[in-house]
């Protein structure tokens, strides 16, 4: 069973940076595509950026040049980091991280999701 926790979020003012954290358990060696996504209220999730398969990473417009997506594999422990940089008001949201066998990119049908983290930026 895949289970993944994040961690990171927190409450920053505007132009302040934060690193979200993301654990997956029972992984086992797939390769999986892994992302991060970000539902503010109201709002419908969205994609944010993803780490693909293949190694390939893709970023929403919003996010670019911003915000880096980055993978380790730390003693058979995966780890799935966002460097938030610029942080703006709008970049408020509950931050999931999602991981699929499947590329959906940056579509929010991955079979796997955290519980999220809540990022807050105030003006």
């Amino acid at each position: 069973q895949v289970r993944l926790v994040e961690s990171g979020g927190g409450s920053v003012q505007s132009g302040g940076s934060l690193t979200l954290t993301c654990v997956v358990f029972g992984y086992g060696y797939s390769r999986y595509c892994m992302g991060w996504f970000r539902q503010a209220p109201g709002k419908e999730r969205e994609g944010v950026a993803i780490s693909s398969s293949f190694g390939e990473s893709a970023y929403a417009e919003s996010v670019k040049g911003r915000f880096t997506i980055s993978r380790d594999n730390v003693k058979n422990t995966l780890y799935l980091y966002l460097q938030m940089n610029s942080l703006q008001p709008e970049d408020t949201a509950m931050y999931y991280c999602a991981a699929d066998l499947t590329n959906y990119w940056l579509l929010p049908r991955y079979k796997y999701w955290g519980q999220g983290t809540q990022v807050t930026v105030s003006s």
